[in-house]
């Protein structure tokens, strides 16, 4: 008699850690970047920001930017213009919306034909849950210190107001799965393994965590923050 074959269990695998390098302006720190294994490259396009490019900068940056790295633009309440007239000017695969969300609905956000995150302000107001429902259709949503700068304060938040070990693959009402979560707000490489394993974000966004100076990047700092990141990507999920 032949013996039934035994399956063997499943490995559970260990998903790691999304990164994305935020506000990069030089050509020698997006390619610091995508050395150091980021995931995700993100541009600035709102003017009164420190680490603001512009279009022409911004075409001629994407361009380095190699395959299977994601470029991002983050504008605060554009216009569509604004927005539009960037994705011609450049190959970019995500939108971020770091302003209002009174102004940018998530049908606003929706409109361009991009995957979008929404970035949120933490405070004792702010609902996961509720604005995962409420933006269903975003790829990610985005939290962040609340900072008059949009963004790229430095300072982090408590994230004792998030739900503890907050699931990956949670769903929405309607079955979809919900927005992923992206961790940002005063990540350094001191701090990020444990905002990992505190929040277990799908993925995690530095700005001045990897800067020498207020708007600039140091290579050095994103090599290391990026080190801890694939050192300490958190718990199963």
């Amino acid at each position: 008699m032949r013996r039934s074959a035994v399956k063997p269990a499943p490995t559970i695998l260990r998903m790691r850690t999304r990164i994305k390098i935020c506000g990069l302006k030089t050509s020698e720190h997006v390619d610091a970047a995508v050395d150091a294994g980021a995931d995700a490259i993100g541009f600035v396009l709102y003017p009164p920001s420190v680490r603001a490019i512009d279009l022409a900068l911004l075409a001629s940056l994407t361009q380095r930017v190699p395959a299977f790295v994601s470029t991002v633009a983050l504008f605060v309440n554009p216009s569509p213009d604004e927005v539009r007239d960037t994705l011609v000017a450049a190959r970019i695969d995500l939108l971020q919306f770091h302003g209002a969300a009174h102004y940018e609905t998530p049908e606003f956000c929706a409109q361009f034909g991009r995957p979008f995150m929404k970035a949120f302000a933490v405070d004792n107001r702010f609902d996961l849950l509720k604005s995962q429902e409420t933006y269903a259709n975003a790829a990610a949503l985005l939290l962040d210190t609340p900072s008059a700068g949009h963004g790229g304060s430095g300072q982090t938040f408590d994230w004792n107001l998030i739900p503890c070990q907050q699931p990956n693959n949670t769903t929405n009402p309607s079955g979809a799965p919900a927005p992923r979560v992206v961790l940002s707000g005063g990540l350094t490489a001191a701090n990020v393994a444990d905002a990992i394993n505190a929040i277990r974000p799908f993925a995690v966004d530095v700005s001045s965590g990897v800067e020498s100076a207020r708007g600039v990047k140091d290579s050095e700092l994103i090599y290391k923050f990026c080190r801890e990141v694939a050192e300490n990507f958190g718990q199963d999920r």
